[in-house]
């Protein structure tokens, strides 16, 4: 009898019930959102599916991020494994190259005056920075911090890895991740509150044709041109233009087909639990997470909102050319702020058709973040 009370004993004590804390049930809640937001709402589900399901086991059985030093017989738990391969920048480089076969640079080739939009809209970056410094980070920790402005996920954790602040990278992650999947919800009151009525209406002129050529020669020209001055971007910059060129040069429709399906998922899944798993709640709740929800909220708008600016300069510019809305997609949550920016013009004109023309500041933020990243670390002498 007293063996089988032990047993029992035991197996009660071996449950989850006896090792949560408060803080494991408030991210235990918090996991239960975001799956609602991506399930039920479809707020970028791709990402936030995986990310909140390793948000949840994490604060359910920690022992899944334990490290080897940590465990008693040598064996990492599985999503630590998944995470070294954050920490080393294999993931955001491969996501940077399922992206590039994905996503069709036509439209910036055809108004290379959208790269100028792309650049204003990193001004987010650089303004939460100096934010991050005022708050008592680090120089590293700021630049890691501040780059979620771009709204790229894969940059701020590849970053946020060069630059040594594994610490505080699944604050980082979680922050960008989410923040791209709440694009619709967080751009179009600022990009109302900037612009009026009229010129929200304004319709653009239909884009150049591009040629097959200029499509094969715009990602070499590229990684030579970027890599040339910024050889640290190398990785991100790289990867996202080779599947680029995998898409275009029409010869590799195998590659194009593994980057950008079987491949691409792959990864997200391991990056998004992985990610999810960084935020037991000993390392999620704190002070320093707050400060980095809130950087990144605010580098975020402002870039929006820089963006927006900088495309009502190139209207009065243009003579009433160009629509400011399409300066909010210079962040680099491709595609979902290219559509944010269509849906913002419909609203105002239903015959307003934006997509392709906000879809070369969608593709040129990608890049001027990818090069932000790289030129904190050539700030930082780090490689």
């Amino acid at each position: 009898m007293s063996y089988i009370l032990e047993t029992m004993q035991n197996l009660i004590h071996q449950t989850a019930f006896f090792n949560l804390t408060f803080g494991n049930f408030i991210m235990i809640a918090v996991a239960c959102l975001f799956l609602y937001l991506a399930i039920a709402k479809e707020f970028e589900p791709l990402l936030l599916t995986p990310i909140a399901f390793g948000m949840l086991l994490v604060n359910i059985y920690p022992d899944i991020m334990m490290t080897v030093e940590e465990s008693a017989n040598g064996v990492g738990g599985l999503l630590h494994y998944f995470y070294l391969l954050d920490e080393w920048a294999i993931l955001p480089s491969l996501i940077f190259m399922g992206v590039g076969a994905m996503t069709d640079f036509g439209p910036l080739i055809a108004n290379p005056k959208s790269f100028l939009l792309g650049a204003a809209a990193q001004f987010g970056i650089f303004a939460a920075y100096f934010g991050a410094i005022a708050l008592g980070f680090n120089d590293k920790a700021a630049a890691a911090v501040s780059i979620i402005g771009g709204a790229d996920g894969p940059t701020s954790i590849f970053l946020a890895g060069k630059l040594g602040q594994t610490a505080i990278m699944g604050p980082i992650a979680v922050a960008a991740y989410s923040y791209m999947s709440l694009v619709p919800i967080i751009q179009p009151p600022i990009m109302k509150l900037l612009t009026t009525e009229k010129e929200r209406a304004i319709k653009m002129e239909q884009l150049r044709p591009v040629s097959k050529l200029e499509r094969i020669l715009f990602p070499i020209v590229v990684t030579i041109v970027v890599c040339l001055i910024l050889p640290t971007t190398a990785p991100l910059v790289g990867m996202l233009m080779l599947g680029n060129l995998f898409r275009e040069s029409g010869v590799v429709r195998q590659l194009t087909e593994t980057a950008s399906n079987a491949l691409m998922y792959i990864v997200v899944i391991i990056l998004g639990t992985s990610v999810g798993a960084t935020t037991s709640a000993a390392a999620f709740l704190n002070l320093d997470t707050i400060k980095i929800v809130i950087l990144g909220l605010i580098a975020f708008m402002f870039g929006t909102a820089a963006g927006v600016l900088f495309g009502k300069i190139m209207c009065v510019a243009t003579h009433g050319k160009v629509n400011p809305l399409i300066g909010s997609a210079g962040v680099s949550a491709v595609p979902m702020a290219a559509r944010v920016s269509q849906k913002v013009g419909a609203e105002a004109d239903p015959t307003n058709f934006l997509l392709m023309h906000a879809m070369g500041p969608n593709v040129a933020g990608v890049i001027g973040t990818a090069v932000a990243a790289g030129t904190f670390m050539a700030v930082f002498g780090v490689f």
